[in-house]
């Protein structure tokens, strides 16, 4: 039997690298996706791609700072499939400005940013850019889960239900990011620790994952990096390669599976052996 049979999944920033994989590997698994993202194109090939293999899946723009694109896209399920059982939050950026696929413009932010004196690089940090970090990767993961756990409790789908949140090794790692993702991705984890105690008593779980250097998009802007530092980032995995968005996809659709049931309040690290305290 599919592993998740009978699910709706609800996977932001699906329409891209982790996002897109994870959306996938659900439909395979039988699950009905809620494809989300705010670069439409992207999420309706994910939507084309999973229908093509015979899943079901629909998509929604979201803009996962507005509460009112989340609870659009938590109704969206609700109504589209009749139910709300697993959420991924996917969604995420690098810096202010990324663009997913946008390797232009992630050159010209990494070079206008690369400071080679860490401390002049914190001194003149771009709280504009930290803000805009910080709203997208925590509190946009915080409203997208407010409104998801809010259409579950409302339409009796919370017990056996599931939430991956989408952390980084960034948040356990100085090395693995800059300052304002590495404390995005730190908020993240804690949310996650933090709801695992209160929405147990719902039979919600509650886990997240924490990736090392995966291949996606966001990546891709490493190769504007000074040499000697991606040598350095990348010297530090032991397996000696970057992993693959469906090697991330597989954790998540282990935590949001039936086999993780003993699981809440974890975070898993697909790193190559990077993050090894």
């Amino acid at each position: 039997m599919a592993r998740l049979a009978g699910k709706v999944a609800v996977v932001t920033g699906g329409g891209n690298g982790l996002g897109r994989a994870t959306a996938l590997r659900f439909a395979e698994e039988g699950a009905a996706v809620v494809v989300a993202d705010l670069l439409d194109g992207a999420g309706e090939e994910t939507v084309r791609l999973i229908e093509s293999a015979g899943g079901r899946a629909t998509f929604v723009s979201v803009d996962v700072t507005s509460r009112a694109d989340n609870d659009r896209m938590a109704r969206t399920a609700i109504e589209a499939f009749d139910g709300l059982h697993v959420v991924v939050t996917a969604a995420g950026v690098a810096t202010g400005e990324y663009v997913s696929g946008d390797l232009e413009g992630a050159q010209k932010a990494m070079r206008a940013r690369f400071e080679p004196d860490p401390a002049r690089g914190f001194v003149d940090l771009d709280l504009d850019d930290w803000q805009s970090v910080l709203d997208i990767n925590l509190t946009g993961t915080l409203k997208s889960l407010q409104a998801c756990v809010a259409a579950m409790l409302d339409h009796g789908c919370a017990a056996g239900g599931s939430l991956v949140t989408i952390a980084s090794i960034g948040a356990k790692h100085p090395d693995a990011g800059s300052l304002q993702y590495g404390a995005s991705k730190a908020g993240v984890w804690w949310i996650t620790k933090k709801l695992a105690r209160d929405l147990v008593g719902k039979g919600i779980r509650v886990n997240s994952i924490g990736p090392g250097f995966i291949e996606t998009n966001m990546t891709a802007i490493m190769q504007f990096m000074p040499p000697a530092r991606l040598d350095h980032i990348l010297g530090q995995i032991p397996m000696g390669r970057m992993g693959t968005p469906l090697e991330i996809a597989n954790a998540a659709l282990f935590l949001a599976s039936d086999e993780a049931s003993y699981f809440t309040g974890e975070i898993l690290h697909p790193d190559g052996g990077f993050f090894t305290d």
